[in-house]
C-alpha cells in the first residue's frame, strides 16, 4: 500500500507537470519559438514578410510604423497582399480614411491564437470592437498562418481587410437627408427633453464622442455611440414614423405646439431601439423596450436585408404600428422614494420598512414608509411621477397599515397649475392588497408632483402616513 502511495503520487506531479507546461502562454515561450522576427519591431517583421509587405508600407504610410515601434504590446491581423489588393481606391486614397483602415486591424496586448476563451470583443485603436472567434476567425476574416512573434508583441496573417464599419449613430447621421426620423434624432444634440439634458450639454466635452455625453436620445434611452455594446434599432420610412408620432400627440399635450410635437416625436423613437443585435432569424414577435412598452414586430413591414453595422443592426421599416395599450404604459410611485415632506420635523417619524407579506414565499419582501401619527393638520410626503400622458388616470395604491387604528390619506396631483385631490380613503389594518382610490384626468404631459396627505385630525392614531406604491394607470378607450 505505501509503495502505490508512492507511485500514485509521482503520477500526479508527472500529470501536473504535463498540464502546466501544456497551458503555458504563448507570448511567455515566444523566446524559444525560433521566430526570425523577435529581434524586429512589428512593422518591421510585418514588412520583411513577403505575404504582408504591402501592409507592412500601408504602417509606414499613415505612421502606425512609430506606434508599432514603441515599447507597448500589439497585436496586429495583418492582411495579405492579395487582400491588401482588394482595397477601394477612395480609401487609399484619403489619408483619414486609409488611417482609421490601418487602425482597425491593430490592438493594444498580445492576442495569441491560443486562447482559452472561445470568443472574445477586442477594442482596435480605430475604437472599434471586433470578435476574435475561436482561435482562426476575427470578425469575417480567417487567420491563414498565426502567431509571428516581433519583439514587441505578435502579428497573424488574415485573408480578408477589416474596414471599419459606421456604427448605428454614424449611420442614422448619414441619413438625415432622406429620413425624418434620422433628422429628429440628430436634432437633440440640440434639443432636451429633461433639465439634467441641459446640464449635459453645457458639460459635454467636444470630440467624436461628444453626442454620447450631450444628445437627449442617446443619454436617455440607449447609446449607440457606444462601440462595445449591442443594439438593434428600427428607423422608420417617413409616413409610417409620422403617423406614430400623430398617433401619440394627443397624450403629450404641452404649452406649445412645437413642444408637444418634441415630445410626441420623442416618445414614438424611444421605443424603436433594443439592446442586442438580433439576426433576422433571432428576430422575435415581440420584444419590450427599457420603458415597458410592448412592441410587435411585423417582419413584412421591413424594406431590404438588414444593415449590419459594428455595434448593432438597423431595420428599414416601412411602419411600426404599435397600440397605443402597449405604448401607453402603467406609471409606479414607489413609497419609500419620496423626494420632500412637510412639516419639516416629521423626517424623524419616518420609517422605511422592509416587509414580508402573509403567505408569501421566504425571502420576498416589499419597502414601503410609514409615519406614524403625524400631529399635524397639514402633513404630507411629496413625490414625483414621470412621463405622465395627458389622459385620464385610473389611480390605486398598496397602503399597509399595522397598526390598531384605521385611518385615512389621500392623493393628490399638481395638474395643470392646480392641486387636485382624490377624496380620503381609509387605509383597513392589515390589508396587503391593492385598492382602487381615483381617477386624475392629467391635462398636460410630463413629470407630476404627487402628494400623499394625512387626515387633518390630530388624534392618536387617525392621521398617519403609509405607503408601498401608487400606480397610475392610463385609460386607454
Amino acid at each position: 500500500m505505501i509503495t502505490l502511495k508512492i507511485n500514485y503520487k509521482t503520477f500526479l506531479v508527472s500529470m501536473l507537470t504535463v498540464t502546466l507546461f501544456s497551458c503555458s502562454d504563448p507570448w511567455s515561450d515566444r523566446e524559444s519559438n525560433g521566430d526570425e522576427n523577435l529581434n524586429s519591431t512589428l512593422t518591421e517583421a510585418i514588412t520583411n514578410t513577403s505575404q504582408t509587405s504591402k501592409f507592412g508600407e500601408l504602417l509606414t504610410k499613415t505612421g502606425y510604423d512609430k506606434i508599432l515601434s514603441a515599447s507597448k504590446t500589439y497585436t496586429v491581423f495583418a492582411p495579405s497582399n492579395e487582400a491588401i489588393a482588394q482595397l477601394d481606391a477612395a480609401i487609399l486614397n484619403n489619408p483619414e480614411a486609409l488611417s482609421a483602415f490601418v487602425a482597425n486591424h491593430v490592438t493594444l496586448t498580445s492576442y495569441s491564437s491560443v486562447r482559452s476563451e472561445e470568443t472574445v470583443q477586442i477594442k482596435m485603436l480605430s475604437d472599434k470592437y471586433l470578435t476574435f472567434k475561436g482561435n482562426n476567425l476575427i470578425s469575417d476574416a480567417t487567420i491563414v498562418s498565426a502567431d509571428h512573434y516581433a519583439k514587441n508583441g505578435v502579428f497573424h496573417i488574415i485573408n480578408h481587410i477589416l474596414i471599419p464599419q459606421k456604427n448605428i449613430w454614424e449611420y442614422i447621421k448619414s441619413q438625415t437627408g432622406s429620413s425624418s426620423m434620422s433628422n429628429y434624432l440628430v436634432s437633440l444634440n440640440e434639443l432636451n427633453i429633461y433639465d439634467s439634458d441641459i446640464i449635459a450639454k453645457e458639460n459635454a466635452v467636444p470630440g467624436a464622442f461628444a453626442d454620447s455625453l450631450s444628445n437627449s436620445f442617446l443619454k436617455n434611452v440607449y447609446n449607440v455611440n457606444n462601440e462595445k455594446n449591442s443594439y438593434t434599432l428600427f428607423l422608420i420610412e417617413d409616413e409610417g414614423y409620422d403617423a406614430e408620432v400623430e398617433k401619440l400627440r394627443p397624450y403629450l399635450n404641452k404649452p406649445t405646439v412645437d413642444l408637444t410635437t418634441t415630445y410626441s416625436r420623442y416618445f414614438t423613437v424611444r421605443d424603436m431601439v433594443f439592446p442586442k443585435a438580433y439576426k433576422l432569424n433571432e428576430l422575435p414577435n415581440e420584444l419590450i423596450t427599457r420603458f415597458g412598452a410592448k412592441v410587435t414586430i411585423d417582419k413584412t413591414q421591413i424594406i431590404g436585408e438588414p444593415i449590419v453595422l459594428s455595434n448593432g443592426i438597423v431595420y428599414r421599416m416601412k411602419k411600426m404600428e404599435v397600440p397605443l395599450k402597449d405604448r401607453l404604459v402603467t406609471t409606479f410611485v414607489q413609497g419609500e422614494k419620496n423626494l420632500g415632506f412637510f412639516p419639516s420635523d416629521l423626517r424623524g417619524k419616518m420609517m422605511y420598512r422592509d416587509l414580508q407579506v402573509p403567505n408569501s414565499p421566504p425571502g420576498v419582501i416589499f419597502n414601503d414608509i410609514y409615519v406614524k401619527n403625524t400631529k399635524v393638520s397639514n402633513a404630507y410626503l411629496r413625490y414625483l411621477a414621470t412621463d405622465i400622458y395627458s389622459i385620464k388616470y385610473r389611480v390605486y395604491w398598496r397602503a399597509i397599515n399595522n397598526a390598531a387604528t384605521v385611518f385615512q390619506q389621500r392623493v393628490g396631483v399638481f395638474n395643470n397649475n392646480i392641486i387636485e385631490y382624490l377624496p380620503y380613503t381609509p387605509v383597513a389594518v392589515n390589508f396587503y392588497e391593492e385598492v382602487y382610490i381615483g381617477d386624475f384626468d392629467i391635462k398636460q404631459s410630463g413629470d407630476l408632483i404627487t402628494y400623499l396627505s394625512a387626515n387633518p385630525t390630530t388624534a392618536d392614531g387617525t392621521n398617519s402616513l403609509t405607503l408601498d406604491y401608487l400606480k397610475f394607470v392610463p385609460d386607454v378607450k
